[in-house]
């Protein structure tokens, strides 16, 4: 059930990547905007409502119980999915008045509040479902089992591709939002963690305590530690993939050969659900998640070369250096094994909910960060590229050093509590 949610997760995040200029366009959007109103819709409302999503769901989660987020988290992700479906410009008279005047009046606002409310929702699914995992598994086993969930998850993406490219834009939100509902069907019967129930028993005052993540200094060195450590997986997904249309382009890739979001996505995440297995089944093979997640970042060095040295040379070396960049960034698995053995019982959730989201929020920080040096650059027809290239070489290596700092947590057992 936690693999089926990440998998349901994965595809609506991947989603909007994949219908950005049919939507957009269909709405009325110049097609020069799709790239900037693309960055706001996904990189800025989205992921805000992930980062928000994360830290109220992983509340939720140690203080009312992980299977409470699993129905809520998804329930509210469907039901958003399914309204994106029918997003239209209203009249500004009766019902439509009221809409005009909260300014959802129109199909783009639309758009936006329904986008962030899905990240809002989608936020619980992973946390929960990785908490619940690694409290029902035993420590030798924890990490294949997080590792089946990260691999399935996912194939959401490629779920996605395909959907997109049978059915349109408003077809493939409903599909997502039925797939969430069949979902919430089918988590009937899943049982609580005996461990959590427990801790909250016996220390239910300190059970989802968000701010304990931030006190003392070296929990929260830990908390930031495991953020940096991934977040060049959604540089990677959010900038160099979702916008390689417009990177391609800035680095002279002729017209008719230049790559596009969709097959891209799809290479991409080829690599990734790879990656995923091959990271999480390493970490298990070395009895070491932080020498895995290390392994992994310097293939992301490599990888980082290959795609601004070699991807432009053609469509389909482009392609191939996309898949290997997906595997490279595909230790996922590994990082939110580490993010739920890091913490104790009581604020597990909070840590392994909130963890990812802030990740995948720095989608935000990227696109705000590459705008700001295109900027700098001069807004040049290289000025694209160069920016993305500039800010992969601060990230990779950043993200190295927060994964060395990282205490060893193979092995480790997870019933204690954060004082």
């Amino acid at each position: 059930m936690a693999a089926l949610g990440y998998f349901v997760d994965i595809f609506d995040l991947i989603l909007f990547a994949l219908v950005r200029v049919d939507s957009l366009k269909s709405l009325g959007v110049a097609a020069a905007d799709t790239k900037n109103v693309g960055i706001w819709l996904d990189n800025y409302l989205q992921s805000t409502g992930l980062v928000l999503g994360g830290i109220v769901w992983g509340i939720v989660g140690d203080r009312r119980g992980r299977l409470t987020v699993l129905f809520g988290s998804i329930f509210v992700y469907s039901a958003a999915n399914i309204a994106n479906a029918f997003i239209a410009d209203v009249p500004n008279e009766g019902f439509g008045a009221l809409l005009h005047m909260i300014g959802a009046g129109t199909a783009l606002s639309q758009y936006a509040i329904l986008r962030f409310v899905a990240g809002f929702g989608l936020a619980g699914e992973l946390g929960a479902g990785i908490t619940l995992v690694s409290e029902l598994v035993s420590k030798e086993r924890r990490g294949l089992a997080t590792t089946l969930v990260a691999t399935v998850g996912i194939c959401g993406a490629l779920a996605a591709f395909a959907v997109t490219q049978w059915c349109a834009w408003r077809t493939a939100f409903l599909i997502g939002g039925c797939m969430g509902i069949a979902l919430l069907i089918l988590r009937v019967g899943v049982v609580e963690s005996g461990m959590f129930a427990s801790v909250r028993k016996a220390h239910g005052a300190t059970c989802g305590a968000f701010w304990l993540l931030f006190y003392p200094r070296d929990r929260l060195r830990r908390y930031l530690a495991i953020i940096l450590c991934a977040v060049p997986i959604w540089y990677f997904v959010g900038i160099l993939v979702k916008y390689c249309d417009a990177i391609g382009a800035s680095m002279g890739m002729p017209e008719g050969a230049r790559p596009t979001p969709g097959p891209a996505i799809f290479w991409a995440y080829i690599g990734l659900a790879v990656g995923d297995l091959l990271s999480g089944l390493l970490s298990q093979w070395m009895r070491s998640r932080r020498r895995a997640l290390l392994i992994f970042h310097a293939l992301c060095a490599v990888a980082l070369v290959l795609y601004f040295v070699v991807a432009p040379k053609s469509l389909t070396a482009f392609y191939v250096v996309v898949a290997f960049g997906g595997l490279a960034t595909g230790y996922w698995a590994v990082f939110v094994t580490t993010a739920a053995e890091l913490f104790g019982t009581n604020l597990r959730a909070c840590a392994t909910t909130s963890a990812p989201n802030m990740v995948r929020w720095s989608m935000a920080g990227c696109a705000f960060f590459w705008l700001t040096l295109e900027g700098v650059l001069g807004h040049t027809p290289d000025a694209a590229w160069q920016a993305a290239a500039i800010l992969g070489a601060i990230l990779v290596p950043v993200a190295a050093i927060a994964s060395f700092s990282l205490p060893e947590t193979y092995g480790r057992d997870l019933d204690f509590i954060e004082k």
